[in-house]
């Protein structure tokens, strides 16, 4: 197992790039530390595939260094750095069976066939593919393929790390949440590092300790599902992680208010502190479920017109328009909230400030 370190990573896929537009990737610096389970997470071509490649040396980078242990391994092959790779759609050998596909890497390093047996139904048992280890891969469903092409990986002691590429995209939806936690109970008892690219918010969130946020080749924030949740550092975040995701609105310094046109927001004090020295364009963002409807005639709470409540079993989302921006709030069963003219209130300590899409309240909760 390796600590896998970025070092002012960046890549273009062209010849000679003029300025930052031209670059796959932008200025990484990033650690994954030894036996954690991340997930990559972002929407397609912001380069997530792209990262994953130079971790793995199938890619190398046009700038930077990439150091497992702290050894600079920027320039050697994949099969120098003990990595194991699951792709998006599995890697074996057809005509095989899987007993032979799983003992093949161990195989290929000369291992006394003791050690390759034991190895084998070792990692079959993990799997649970011991009824299958005299079939041929050709006839198996795609789940098992999946689950060959990472026992492949998990066959071999010396593995430093294993990197799925969206390893799931072609499992239907009951095998995909079977595989996804599977995956989450080997990474477990191994301890082996885990690195999983998804572009799917509930995969990342349910799969890893951390989830790494990527956006137009940047890495914009690493954090915990809670961290990423409940304090998003960018907007992007707070957009793309959450269904639905964070409200937005753009506005202005006022003492202790953000102004957004007419509007007045209260803030807390921290944020007060923390933005008073900001200049340029301003954001509020808060996420839905923490907005709240004022049934009480609570001081600070803004007239706002419903126009649609869409109830979805375990909550209600609420859609209103505050002078001209549209708002999606969330609330429980039970309460009572009517189309038309309702007033809202945004709690400070859920209120986020955000200039040139990054947060200036980090830890104000």
């Amino acid at each position: 197992m390796t600590r896998i370190a970025l070092d002012q990573i960046a890549h273009s896929y062209l010849p000679k790039p003029d300025g930052k537009d031209d670059y796959a990737l932008k200025k990484i610096d990033t650690i994954w530390d030894d036996g954690a389970a991340y997930a990559l997470l972002g929407p397609s071509g912001c380069g997530k595939t792209t990262l994953l490649n130079i971790i793995s040396g199938l890619l190398t980078p046009s700038e930077g260094k990439v150091l497992y242990d702290g050894v600079d391994v920027t320039n050697l092959p994949p099969e120098k750095r003990n990595i194991a790779q699951v792709f998006q759609f599995p890697v074996l050998y057809d005509t095989m069976t899987v007993f032979d596909n799983l003992a093949f890497p161990l195989r290929n390093r000369g291992i006394e066939k003791k050690e390759v047996d034991k190895r084998v139904y070792e990692v079959a048992e993990l799997l649970e593919l011991t009824p299958f280890l005299k079939k041929k891969a050709k006839g198996l469903g795609a789940d098992s393929k999946q689950k060959i092409s990472l026992g492949r990986g998990l066959v071999r002691k010396d593995v430093a790390a294993i990197l799925f590429d969206e390893p799931l995209t072609v499992i239907d939806p009951h095998l995909k949440w079977l595989l996804r936690r599977k995956l989450k109970e080997i990474h477990e008892q191994t301890g082996i590092t885990f690195i999983y690219v998804t572009h799917d918010q509930v995969e990342a969130m349910t799969f890893a300790d951390k989830v790494v946020v990527m956006y137009e080749g940047e890495i914009v924030q690493v954090g915990t599902p809670r961290e990423l949740f409940e304090n998003p550092e960018h907007t992007f975040v707070g957009y793309f992680i959450g269904s639905p995701g964070m409200n937005f609105l753009d506005c202005r310094l006022d003492g202790k208010y953000a102004v957004y046109g007419d509007t007045k927001i209260p803030l807390s004090e921290k944020t007060i502190e923390m933005a008073k020295n900001i200049n340029g364009p301003l954001q509020l963002g808060i996420r839905p479920m923490y907005i709240e409807f004022d049934l009480d005639g609570k001081e600070g709470s803004i007239p706002v017109e419903v126009s649609k409540i869409e109830d979805l079993g375990h909550c209600r989302i609420v859609t209103a328009d505050l002078s001209g921006n549209e708002l999606k709030i969330r609330i429980p069963e039970g309460v009572n909230i009517q189309t038309g003219t309702q007033k809202i209130f945004f709690p400070p300590e859920w209120t986020k400030l955000y200039s040139d899409g990054k947060l200036i309240n980090k830890g104000a909760i």
